[in-house]
């Protein structure tokens, strides 16, 4: 049976965390009232009750295991600053995936397992950048082996290959896709997540598996990723 108590009181907490962050859009002309609140608002509300909603549960359950402490959350300045940010930016997606990566950033930062202030910040904004596909792709080439055995799926067993051709074997629905590919790909070297350049060069099969993320890529995975949830 549900504790409806706790759910009451992981709202009351979610909210207090994220009042004052999210300020109403300026709207100008009765005409632009209307239209905003039929179409915008209703689904606007939708998400934003559904994001806090889902925070609160999980902080709630890192409360109860002992994980974490409310009053000592209300004086963690980072954990307020991810809080308020990763909400504004989930708040602007439907996408699930990223939606709950914001998730998992705010969970890791209020469990004491994220990066510095200056690293969160930068991760969550380039997590707003991406799509589903940029986060996909770079955790698929964070270790392609172990990939294919999560999905239980035999690693493509070519004598000589490309990174793209491992890719496109994972995720058939990207062949033929090249310059979207392509455009990820450079996406994900910018942010400094990979120094592969060549996704096309042909290689070993083994190398073409390989480990491709930097550090700095591997902590960005770890900051958006959240085994517990």
């Amino acid at each position: 049976m549900t504790d409806n108590t706790n759910k009451t009181t992981a709202k009351d907490v979610a909210h207090s965390l994220v009042k004052g962050g999210l300020g109403t859009i300026p709207i100008i002309g009765s005409l632009a009232t209307e239209i905003f609140g039929l179409i915008v608002t209703p689904p606007l509300e939708k998400r934003r009750a559904e994001w806090m909603n889902e925070v609160a549960e999980k902080l709630k359950e890192l409360e109860e295991n002992k994980t974490i402490n409310f009053e000592d959350l209300q004086k963690n300045e980072q954990f307020i600053d991810v809080v308020l940010q990763a909400t504004t930016l989930a708040l602007k997606t439907s996408e699930k995936e990223k939606i709950k990566a914001f998730q998992n950033a705010v969970i890791n930062t209020a469990s004491g397992q994220s990066p510095d202030q200056t690293k969160s910040q930068i991760f969550l904004n380039q997590l707003d950048s991406f799509t589903t596909w940029h986060i996909r792709i770079l955790v698929f080439i964070d270790s392609p082996r172990l990939w294919f055995q999560k999905a239980n799926r035999n690693p493509p067993n070519f004598m000589a290959g490309s990174i793209s051709s491992v890719i496109n074997d994972a995720y058939p629905e990207l062949k033929n896709q090249d310059d979207l590919l392509d455009l990820i790909w450079n996406d994900l070297s910018n942010a400094g997540f990979h120094r592969t350049s060549g996704i096309k060069t042909t290689m070993s099969g083994d190398g073409a598996l390989s480990e491709r993320t930097t550090p700095l890529g591997k902590q960005f995975i770890q900051y958006i990723t959240n085994d517990r949830t």
